[in-house]
């Protein structure tokens, strides 16, 4: 399948690229969401995978879009959440990574990934991943313009068993060449002594492997730190609300810290 004949690959009545929720938030902290959707655009299809495989992890980041959002209004943050798929385009990988836009994932085959030529991925990323970005660009601008402070937060959420091994941590921290905010983090968590939290686990950040976190808070010296969260915890609205009360608790208490 390829989009590469067609000048758009959005249709005017589909949602754009992300949104935005407490454009006017006060807080310091501002809050992204990379994989918060299983949306496929509609000339995509279903992108030739199953409702069942679109409802999974290689799809979206199950349950971190209703965290992040709790999490938003509990810190009068702003936030800006993808609205389209990883599988249509990966939003937290650089263009040019193999991971942007695969063909497999997991052991699941993407059949409409498969063969596209530059057309169609400059498509995904023209439509997709660069206005998302640039939102986040715009937003820090504006903010730096001010003077405001700014605490990056990058949440998501991951699967409680990976290629059938159980994972044991119920949060992770991730962080790649800047980890104040991350260990700060992980004291406070440990020293509570109730939540097994992940020190890059279960990913970590790399420069070649993501892209948020490398682009918009390393290269800016901006104070930030990814949090990944399990997904059994967070399936449920209970749950979702829990864990968004849990790290905007622990968020509040990283305050001074960010300022060093």
């Amino acid at each position: 399948m390829t989009d590469a004949a067609h000048a758009t690959l959005l249709a005017a009545d589909e949602p754009p690229a992300y949104r935005i929720e407490r454009t006017d938030g006060a807080s310091p902290f501002l809050l992204i969401c990379d994989h918060a959707s299983r949306r496929i655009p509609r000339f995509l299809r279903d992108l030739g995978v199953g409702d069942a495989d679109l409802g999974r992890h290689i799809a979206w980041d199950i349950g971190a879009a209703a965290v992040a959002s709790a999490l938003a209004n509990a810190l009068d943050a702003f936030l800006i959440a993808q609205n389209y798929s990883r599988l249509v385009i990966d939003c937290n990988r650089p263009l040019d990574a193999p991971g942007s836009i695969v063909a497999r994932s997991e052991a699941t085959e993407i059949p409409g990934n498969a063969g596209l030529d530059d057309a169609a991925r400059t498509m995904r990323a023209r439509e997709i991943f660069i206005p998302y970005h640039d939102r986040i660009r715009t937003e820090l601008d504006r903010r730096a313009a001010q003077g405001r402070q700014t605490i990056l937060i990058s949440v998501h959420s991951f699967t409680p068993v990976y290629h059938g091994v159980a994972r044991p941590w119920h949060v992770g921290t991730l962080y790649g060449r800047d980890a104040r905010l991350a260990r700060q983090l992980l004291a406070l968590v440990r020293a509570e002594g109730q939540w097994n939290i992940g020190d890059n686990e279960p990913y970590a950040v790399t420069a070649t492997t993501d892209y948020a976190i490398p682009v918009h808070a390393e290269q800016r010296g901006i104070a930030h730190v990814g949090i990944e969260m399990r997904q059994d915890l967070i399936e449920s609205a209970d749950g979702q609300r829990e864990w968004a009360d849990r790290l905007a608790g622990w968020l509040a208490r990283l305050l001074p810290f960010a300022e060093t």
